[in-house]
């Protein structure tokens, strides 16, 4: 690549020849069917890199695209904007062989294409394809287009050629801690991502499913953010670990609270010692009594004799 590594992390500006100076503006486009008397620029020969107008059909997708949810309605909008005032921004793209490879601006592209439109504004970048989903990721992140899934994949994708969760962050302009929460969420299962991406689950709600290990009850706890739209608070409440029964031998005998009230009440009465062993429902009373007098005494007491 022409350009310094570090100049992708202030994102695809930093690449465009010439950034100190305001760029040219680009004429809107007229719909293609008012177009289609103008000369097509691949007559005159393939670009090599600069701005210019390149045709639809010789451009490809970015295959190291983070972004993998493009939102109908919005997508529509921007068709719409593109049928009226045609593209106001260019696309970036890199030379692949005789055609042409997204790097930043697919929606525009997509837009473009669902108008009708055969040409689009682009500017041609020499650029390593190892730096094309970097490139991408930063222009996105820059303008927060990407969810909370896409982010985190694109962040692995970073972390598989060697980048560790600082330099990431060092080139998105995230902290560590950020980048190691998103590769976090890749954890959940499958449809718990696709919940992240769709906004059913925020980032919050998602860190709170992440702490529960038994997947029977994150599948319970991602079942009632959903349905009684829980807060992110009461999920963290929700998800905090129960306390454990304690298993001692102790505890197993120690008395019901109601019965040992029992027991003390005849120890009062009898003045003697009494147990009471058993639940509430089955056991047996032990009264203590020492000698013949004492006998009498609390037979006397208990028959009302």
């Amino acid at each position: 690549m022409s350009n310094p590594r570090n100049a992708l992390g202030r994102g695809i500006g930093a690449l465009l020849p010439n950034r100190g100076a305001d760029p040219a503006p680009i004429a809107p486009q007229a719909p293609a069917a008012s177009r289609s008397a103008a000369a097509s620029p691949a007559t005159e020969g393939p670009p090599t890199e600069g701005r210019t107008e390149l045709p639809i059909a010789l451009i490809d997708p970015n295959p190291d695209q983070p972004r993998r949810v493009f939102e109908a309605e919005g997508l529509q909008k921007l068709v719409d904007s593109v049928r009226i005032h045609g593209v106001l921004q260019p696309v970036v793209v890199r030379r692949a062989g005789d055609r042409y490879e997204l790097v930043v601006g697919e929606r525009r592209w997509r837009a473009s294409k669902q108008a009708g439109l055969e040409s689009l504004p682009a500017v041609i970048l020499e650029i390593d394809p190892r730096d094309r989903l970097e490139v991408a990721l930063v222009e996105n992140v820059q303008r927060r287009d990407l969810n909370p899934i896409e982010l985190a994949v694109a962040f692995r994708a970073l972390s598989d050629t060697g980048a560790t969760q600082e330099e990431i962050g060092e080139r998105v302009g995230m902290d560590r801690s950020t980048i190691s929460n998103h590769l976090r969420l890749l954890e959940l299962p499958k449809p718990m991502q696709g919940d992240v991406e769709s906004g059913r689950l925020s980032l919050g709600h998602a860190k709170a499913l992440l702490t529960v290990q038994s997947p029977e009850r994150r599948r319970q706890l991602r079942d009632r953010i959903v349905e009684d739209q829980l807060s992110v608070r009461a999920a963290e409440e929700w998800a905090r670990p129960k306390p454990k029964p304690e298993g001692t031998a102790e505890a197993r005998n120690r008395p019901d609270p109601h019965l040992q009230s029992v027991s003390d009440a005849l120890r009062q009465r009898l003045q003697t010692r009494v147990r009471i062993k058993g639940d509430g429902e089955r056991g047996r009373i032990e009264i203590e009594y020492f000698g013949a007098e004492d006998f009498d005494r609390l037979t006397e007491a208990l028959l009302g004799s």
